[in-house]
């Protein structure tokens, strides 16, 4: 059963309570002690990991696309394919199931961003808004926070994504956009950036280009809609625990810099030199 619904997490608990009652009718006998206590142990422990962990602390997601490569491996490894959405599935029901997927398994912190904000660089998961959907059922991405609100983003084919005008240097193994952005709706550069709106994030996945982003995001009528709603946000990428060979942290913030812009030569008095 997956437990990636609250109302299924609470039946659960609902009728753990229920045999933990019926059991305690039972309980009197001395020979029946250790039993009891052990169930009392066991709901306790069954309430803070599903009623308490999962919810607000840490969940485990599964990556089912290439969108975050080399990030973050989909089914195949370096080789899989991409699919378009670029999600993150939550894992529930049995471990075992889970793991048998292709692609990484990562931890996601839900609790530090009631801390915190999100810091461009960050790999968060997210319920996907409407235009990302096309017409979908709900499902949660994962990409990399790349436009902050207030941030006025440009994306130049075979130089890279700027940020206030400066450009971004991003991990190795990232490969320059293909593509210029924003475009016209004919898909002509339309040279004039955009600005990231109060209370919202511009999200790009690290297979700059295979992934469904931000930069691709529309409405039915066509109208761009790039932006990511801070409300949707789900948590932060901290560290991948599945397969073996993959185990470790997940890069943040740390990775990403922006190139400090040229600085004039200066002469005697503060005059530029000639």
């Amino acid at each position: 059963m997956d437990l990636d619904q609250p109302w299924k997490i609470a039946g659960l608990i609902a009728l753990v309570v229920i045999l933990r009652a019926i059991w305690g009718v039972w309980r009197r006998a001395p020979a029946r002690k250790f039993a009891v206590e052990a169930l009392d142990s066991a709901l306790v422990a069954f309430v803070l990991v599903f009623g308490l962990i999962r919810p607000f602390v840490v969940q485990s997601f599964y990556i089912p696309s290439g969108s975050m490569q080399p990030t973050l491996m989909g089914p195949g490894g370096a080789d899989g394919g991409v699919r378009p959405g670029g999600g993150a599935s939550p894992m529930g029901g049995a471990m075992r199931g889970a793991l048998a997927r292709g692609g990484d398994h990562v931890l996601v912190n839900k609790f530090v961003y009631r801390l915190s904000a999100v810091q461009r660089g960050d790999v968060i998961v997210f319920r996907a808004p409407e235009q990302a959907l096309r017409g979908g059922r709900e499902s949660d991405y994962i990409k990399r926070a790349i436009g902050l609100p207030g941030d006025v983003v440009e994306i130049r084919r075979g130089e890279g994504v700027y940020i206030n005008g400066q450009r971004l240097h991003e991990p190795a193994g990232i490969a320059l956009p293909s593509y210029d952005w924003p475009v016209d709706s004919r898909g002509r550069p339309t040279h004039r950036a955009y600005r990231v709106p109060r209370d919202c994030y511009f999200v790009l996945g690290d297979n700059r280009n295979h992934s469904y982003d931000s930069h691709a995001w529309e409405l039915p009528d066509g109208t761009a809609r790039p932006e990511l709603e801070r409300r949707r946000v789900v948590g932060k990428a901290m560290a991948i625990f599945w397969p073996p060979g993959r185990i470790g942290l997940v890069g943040d913030h740390r990775e990403l810099r922006l190139e400090a812009p040229p600085r004039l030569a200066e002469g005697c008095g503060g005059l530029p030199a000639s």
